[in-house]
């Protein structure tokens, strides 16, 4: 099976996100959206096949959401986009996109719905929470 995950090495939901993604033995493609965004129409796409709207769409923790008025109840599904695209980092993340679906992986386990069930074995994420049983079946 083909994966495509919108990673950040620096985020632990994306980390537990790829380490789920290669524990159902799947070498998944990984595009670091912050160096190499995806284009409109990617994120377009992915947002919607993800069930999202584009405010559900925004990461705002750590970002300049905030400074750059995003809040703005009136700001336009394209205006939000825009600052997506100039700003990468307002993309939450991770999305991975599979042939089973899209989804934003926050929490990181709900990547499991779109992936096939071929886990190797258990699968904790790095703060100790268990996922993945010895049987290689879903504890939640």
């Amino acid at each position: 099976m083909h994966a495509r995950i919108y990673h950040n090495p620096a985020c632990g939901t994306s980390r537990n996100t790829l380490a789920l993604i290669r524990n159902a033995g799947i070498e998944p493609e990984i595009i670091e959206y912050l160096q190499t965004p995806p284009t409109r129409a990617e994120l377009m796409e992915m947002i919607w096949n993800a069930g999202l709207s584009v405010r559900e769409a925004i990461r705002e923790k750590g970002t300049p959401y905030a400074d750059l008025g995003l809040g703005d109840p009136v700001l336009s599904d394209d205006a939000l986009l825009d600052a997506m695209l100039q700003n990468p980092i307002l993309i939450n993340r991770p999305f991975v996109v599979t042939e089973l679906g899209t989804r934003l992986a926050r929490p990181s386990e709900l990547v499991l719905d779109i992936l096939p069930d071929t886990h190797k074995g258990p699968f904790s994420k790095e703060d100790g929470e268990e996922v993945i049983g010895a049987d290689g079946k879903r504890l939640r």
